[in-house]
């Protein structure tokens, strides 16, 4: 019996120790130790509130994780521990997270029998690794410390598809390994996909985003305030960027300017983009602060060696001055991908005969072969560049200051972007002969270059003087001349009007032979403003549509001439692309990209065709258009109202991509202007807004009521205007409205699908489509916000009753007016809910 007693007591005394240390648990803590395990259902919180770490599951999935995110905002999962290895038992009281004998962190599942992930702390002597501690830190880096608070392990060195603040994305060149982002699979999944973003070791390193094994954007090397080819990030006020280069490590970071803030780096699979969000704690939501790649001209090398990509321009690639296209063949069709060649070879004897151009504000090119001295001065730079006839260019290496360092290029120049941001000179060789008299010849033999001098200007001199006679000589042609009087006097008005349509002309002699005298057999469709045909250019080869106004058009001069002037402006991967115009006597006409696929609504609305759609290729095309209209809002040279979005307004190329068309009834506003109104309410019924239908006014909250009705149309397979549903005689908009209330959403998905779709993406779609539908344009998100509702995992508010829901009465065909206000416009009744 006196044995009994003090093994009593030890039972005792452990009991009350585990006790306290389970009690641990159910408080915010953010530790773990070698006497605690954290279970299915706890969480880790780190000190200061800001972030949690425990067990999730993604909304579809049966799958179980162990994650990161943060506590206080709609859950955004930051990290993933297991993300390729999913808990698949279904049993959750069997799975937890513990530290081993070793030290190491692991994940057990299956009563401890099941290891599902661990850390790869190198095994040490049992005495130490008894005091190892797992916490999650503040700045959400979940550690493995010893007992000197020095890191044994950290998922800060492990990132899955998004950069935190104080994250490296990059190399430990002693360890040889290499922190890189990679994408979500897809919405519900957070195994690895194929979308990357890395840093890639060179003598002048930068990152690249890359789809599996394809290079698809690089940010330009680091100039000392950014990466070149990413003004936008330079220029954020939220963040500070910070870029390391030495024999140990490579690597880019940033921090936070205010700490209230929150702003993260993540990889968007849907979209193959790198977004930098930051969340509005005041508008509950997460607003795109930058994304890469922001335009056409980000595509990877589209331009070809020496090819500068400018995406204010039409088509988008020029050859760098002095330089000529290697194919102008391809050129032409606007194949660029073999680039330019310099105008004069250079010489074989290099040093003697080969000077520098200099360009400014390029996008540096890829530094795969480049070679860097970080003291060197420019002079000395310059020097070693010409007397290396492989040297084919040189610049500073660091803009800070006036420049410091020096960068060299061996082989083409690839990759080359027309930018916004600060960026050193480019000084790029090429034969003496071919820089023009006002540059400064870098290098070469001036002798030389003087002699050049005097050959060239008399010659120069020369040929202006005959361009002056020939342009008299054409003036006064002209004047005498009555073929193109039409032309002129619009021309002329749009002068007067200080426009300027930065497009191309066609004659229309050559849209005749291009249409076959404008034949039926060309004709693709009938528009509210005329037919449009199906031509090709003889010369180009290129086949192209062409919109040709109807003289009976309610379409006049002032709208034809909006719509150039728009489209010479706009250029978006997601809006139709202009080639040209033709204005000869009364024919006015559009030369449009062909669209082989047509429009959106032959599609959608076609019981047969609508199976051509996936779910996939209708997703793509809700979030293409979102991107379209998020550009016209907000990120092109104008800030364009469209008012007129519906499907047959939505074209679809080769591969479905969806661009928006018709810019006749657009509106440009100001910079900070986001309304307007007019006394003309122009567009189509079904899908306007209530204050644009009712009272004219118009903005960028009615393009976006347009998208909720085109959203649900696309989701749905079915047409707003003209239908209604049994049992409730509504409108697809009231329908929509009263399967979400009743929680029977998925009803409103297309049959065609059958279960062959994401039913958390389709669901989402309906929802924010409902968000998109408010009445009052303030309850409205923009378009912004809409884009990431879409391709963002977060929790949306609920919508409130749509603007316009239909009633007909099933046996007379009228509206019903019962809490409904009725309001005629141009002869048509529009039920609009009463707000009360």
């Amino acid at each position: 019996m006196a044995n009994i007693f003090p093994i009593k007591v030890l039972v005792i005394i452990s009991n009350i120790v585990l006790l306290l240390s389970f009690s641990q648990l159910s408080t915010a803590i953010d530790t773990i130790t070698q006497f605690q395990s954290l279970d299915d259902g706890n969480t880790l919180v780190s000190n200061n509130g800001t972030f949690e770490l425990g067990f999730f599951r993604p909304s579809t999935s049966t799958n179980r994780y162990v994650g990161i995110w943060y506590k206080n905002i709609p859950r955004r999962i930051v990290w993933v521990a297991n993300r390729d290895n999913p808990i698949k038992d279904n049993s959750s009281n069997s799975t937890m997270l513990i530290i081993n004998k070793e030290g190491n962190l692991v994940l057990l599942t299956n009563n401890n029998q099941t290891l599902v992930w661990s850390t790869n702390i190198t095994t040490q002597s049992l005495s130490s690794t008894s005091s190892h501690v797992a916490q999650l830190l503040d700045n959400g880096n979940f550690v493995i410390k010893d007992k000197n608070n020095s890191f044994l392990w950290q998922g800060f060195d492990f990132p899955c598809d998004t950069l935190l603040p104080d994250m490296k994305l990059g190399w430990d060149l002693k360890t040889g390994h290499n922190r890189r982002l990679t994408s979500w699979k897809n919405w519900d999944d957070p195994s690895s996909g194929n979308l990357t973003w890395d840093m890639v070791l060179s003598s002048n390193p930068e990152t690249f985003l890359k789809k599996e094994s394809f290079d698809f954007y690089r940010s330009g090397p680091w100039n000392g305030v950014g990466f070149s080819g990413a003004p936008e990030v330079s220029a954020t006020p939220i963040v500070e960027q910070k870029f390391v280069n030495n024999s140990n490590e490579v690597y880019y970071t940033y921090s936070l300017v205010n700490m209230s803030t929150v702003s993260i780096i993540y990889l968007n699979q849907s979209s193959s983009t790198r977004k930098r969000v930051t969340w509005i704690s005041n508008d509950n939501e997460w607003k795109n602060v930058e994304s890469e790649p922001r335009d056409s001209c980000d595509a990877y090398n589209l331009c070809g060696p020496y090819g500068n990509c400018i995406s204010t321009n039409s088509p988008l690639c020029e050859c760098l001055d002095g330089f000529t296209p290697k194919s102008q063949e391809d050129w032409d069709t606007y194949n660029w991908t073999q680039g330019c060649v310099r105008k004069i070879q250079l010489s074989t004897k290099c040093t003697v005969n080969d000077g520098f151009k200099n360009f400014s504000g390029l996008k540096l090119p890829e530094t795969t072969h480049t070679w860097v001295d970080a003291k060197m001065t420019i002079e000395d730079c310059k020097k070693k560049c010409l007397k290396n006839c492989s040297c084919t260019a040189y610049s500073h290496l660091d803009v800070r200051g006036n420049g410091s360092g020096c960068c060299l290029w061996f082989g083409d120049l690839i990759d080359l972007k027309q930018v916004s941001s600060v960026n050193p000179n480019l000084y790029v060789r090429v034969n003496a002969s071919a820089i023009d008299s006002n540059e400064e010849v870098s290098g070469g033999n001036k002798k030389s270059h003087t002699l050049t001098i005097a050959i060239t200007i008399p010659l120069v001199i020369v040929f202006l003087l005959v361009i002056i006679v020939f342009y008299i000589y054409k003036r006064k042609r002209k004047q005498r001349g009555k073929e193109d009087k039409s032309k002129n006097i619009i021309l002329t008005k749009m002068k007067e009007e200080e426009q300027d349509f930065e497009l191309p002309f066609f004659d229309l002699s050559t849209m005749i032979d291009a249409t076959n005298n404008f034949s039926n057999d060309n004709k693709l469709g009938e528009g509210g403003f005329g037919p449009v045909y199906k031509g090709i250019l003889a010369q180009e080869r290129r086949e192209i549509a062409v919109k040709r106004l109807s003289r009976s058009s309610k379409q006049g001069t002032r709208e034809f001439k909006n719509e150039v002037i728009l489209c010479s402006k706009l250029q978006h991967r997601n809006l139709v692309k202009v080639l040209g115009c033709c204005i000869q006597g009364e024919e006015r006409m559009l030369i449009y990209e062909y669209m082989p696929n047509k429009s959106l609504d032959s599609f959608i609305f076609d019981p047969v065709r609508k199976k051509l759609l996936d779910w996939s290729k209708r997703f793509n095309i809700i979030c293409g258009i979102a991107r379209g209209l998020l550009y016209l809002h907000q990120d092109s040279r104008l800030r364009i109202i469209h008012r007129d979005l519906k499907p047959s307004n939505i074209l679809l190329d080769s591969d479905m991509n969806p661009k928006i068309s018709d810019f006749g009834l657009a509106k440009i506003c100001g910079d900070d202007q986001v309304e307007g109104n007019t006394n003309k309410v122009v567009g189509t019924h079904g899908y306007m807004a209530p204050e644009y239908a009712i009272d004219g006014l118009f903005s960028i909250k009615s393009d976006v009521f347009s998208f909720g009705i085109l959203l649900l149309e696309i989701v749905s397979g079915k047409k707003n205007k003209g239908l209604t549903y049994e049992n409730n005689n509504h409108n697809l908009v009231g329908h929509a409205w009263r399967l979400w209330k009743e929680g029977n959403s998925k009803e409103l998905i297309d049959d065609c699908f059958e279960d062959s779709f994401i039913l958390s993406e389709a669901l989402c779609c309906i929802q924010v489509g409902l968000l998109c539908l408010q009445r009052h344009p303030n309850n409205r998100p923009n378009m912004t916000s809409v884009l990431v509702m879409l391709t963002n995992e977060t929790v949306l508010a609920h919508p409130k009753e749509p603007g316009f829901i239909i009633e007909r009465d099933s046996t007379e065909g009228n509206s019903t007016t019962e809490n409904l206000i009725s309001s005629s416009i141009n002869g048509v009744t529009i039920s609009l809910l009463d707000a009360r």
